[in-house]
């Protein structure tokens, strides 16, 4: 699985984790969040899922990277939304993992999911149940309008 990042071009997972590495230990004494976050958006032929992975250095800005991939099926909005999470979960549990080995990062790094749900909408009914999936996966859950790596950064490239 490759990602794009705006300023590296493509990378794979073990490049998006020795960036992170290497942004974390540039500044080791600061706050650092990463975000993982995925949106849809659905076309006539096909719905584009893209998650992003994003690395923040509170105040100072951060970095991102994103997957794209294509579906030729049009599922339902709920089914979207619980697979967007899904996408979400797995890449933050792998990156989890490859952290967990790595002492300099351990306890500097705060990891949020970012779900594309809000209090409006159609995706309103299915806010309990994906938070409680990610809280239930380890991990902080944040939603419209705090989850921006999903509503800004991956909804860009859904388009």
């Amino acid at each position: 699985m490759y990602f794009t990042s705006p300023t590296r071009g493509r990378l794979n997972l073990d490049e998006i984790y020795t960036s992170i590495i290497e942004f974390v230990n540039e500044a080791p004494d600061l706050k650092h969040r990463l975000i993982v976050g995925s949106d849809s958006q659905t076309r006539e032929e096909d719905v584009c899922f893209v998650t992003a992975i994003i690395i923040y250095r509170e105040g100072k800005g951060g970095r991102y990277f994103y997957h794209k991939e294509y579906q030729k099926i049009h599922p339902s909005i709920k089914q979207r939304i619980f697979y967007e999470t899904a996408k979400s979960l797995e890449l933050a549990s792998e990156l989890t993992g490859r952290l967990s080995r790595n002492d300099i990062v351990e306890g500097q790094l705060q990891i949020e999911i970012h779900l594309d749900v809000s209090h409006n909408g159609e995706s309103k009914e299915l806010i309990k149940e994906v938070v409680g999936m990610v809280v239930g996966s380890g991990y902080d859950a944040r939603i419209k309008p705090e989850s921006y790596g999903a509503s800004k950064v991956a909804d860009k490239y859904t388009k």
